[in-house]
């Protein structure tokens, strides 16, 4: 194409009429110096049975007798007839077929009309508005970024503006799920956090009798361990699973559910007057290993007989 005179560009019919006429006119019709584009898309339309000069010459169509008798006259010069490769007069009397950026950029929406759940999910989970879990709405908290990149993550600050009552008029309630084992929990939390580290335990306390808000303003879950690294966004995404069993896809309990980021640990020590009492017990205290050996026992057999009940349900429904 880079070979083709500038002369010849202009005198192509397709730059000389609108989209329309390319699909319901016969007729070409001048237009202006805006729709002649410089690097607009197109492609070369051959037709199936090349049109011959003298057909050209004789069409009663005084317009395309000009365009035609223009472009000659350019083919012409740029090559004889004798030296013209076989195919290139077809190649100049041959349309061309605009494309439009509209059209170039929305073939993908042409597609067929999406139904599955799985694929509204896919296009909604990367919505730039980011919505929460039903997406009826955009996340209220400002989130920063953390370890697992499907989880929402609050720093301690955010945590602070929430105690402080900074949302209150936006949110019912908002549940601090601490997910550390009980004797850490004693050393030291979050004021007003409620101590769950048994997925069973979250189940009941969360969806056996859900929060519901009559005035539609938010709850909201916040869920953290020592260092938010495990035990938190594991518990996370557990209710999050659980929601979704137990309701109609989208709806849910709890579609707002956050992380904080760097567990009690960097709270303590950033925020350490809004916990109770003023101390931090980390997991492996010298003096709790043998809660520590309990509890991870509780938990591991916990969880076997969760496998096993799963695995026995999905067998009664073969």
């Amino acid at each position: 194409m880079h070979s083709i005179p500038q002369s010849l560009l202009g005198c192509s019919p397709a730059l000389k009429r609108s989209h329309s006429d390319v699909l319901g006119c016969s007729a070409f019709q001048a237009c202006s110096s805006e729709e002649d584009k410089e690097n607009e898309p197109f492609e070369f339309k051959k037709p199936t049975r090349p049109a011959s000069r003298s057909s050209l010459r004789d069409s009663p169509l005084d317009g395309e007798q000009d365009t035609s008798a223009q472009r000659q006259k350019s083919a012409s010069g740029f090559m004889n007839d004798e030296e013209m490769p076989f195919g290139m007069a077809s190649l100049w009397t041959a349309p061309l077929v605009m494309k439009t950026r509209q059209e170039t950029q929305g073939q993908a929406l042409v597609e067929a009309p999406l139904s599955s759940p799985t694929e509204i999910e896919n296009i909604l989970d990367s919505d730039p508005r980011d919505l929460i879990g039903d997406f009826s709405k955009g996340y209220l908290f400002h989130t920063v970024d953390g370890k697992h990149q499907d989880l929402k993550y609050i720093d301690p600050e955010m945590m602070v503006a929430v105690l402080n009552g900074s949302f209150a008029r936006f949110i019912k309630e908002c549940m601090i799920i601490d997910c550390r084992y009980p004797y850490e929990y004693e050393g030291g939390h979050i004021k007003g956090a409620v101590n769950l580290h048994m997925e069973e335990d979250v189940e009941d306390f969360l969806l056996k009798k859900p929060i519901v808000s009559p005035d539609h303003r938010r709850v909201i879950v916040v869920f953290h361990c020592e260092f938010s690294s495990e035990r938190g966004p594991r518990m996370c995404r557990f209710v999050r699973e659980r929601d979704r069993l137990g309701n109609e896809y989208p709806n849910l309990h709890y579609p707002e559910l956050y992380v904080l980021k760097g567990g009690y640990k960097d709270f303590f020590l950033k925020c350490r007057s809004y916990c109770e009492p003023q101390a931090y017990r980390p997991m492996h205290h010298e003096d709790f290993r043998e809660d520590l050996r309990k509890f991870r026992t509780k938990s591991r057999t916990w969880a076997g007989e969760k496998s096993k009940r799963e695995l026995y349900s999905r067998l009664k429904k073969l």
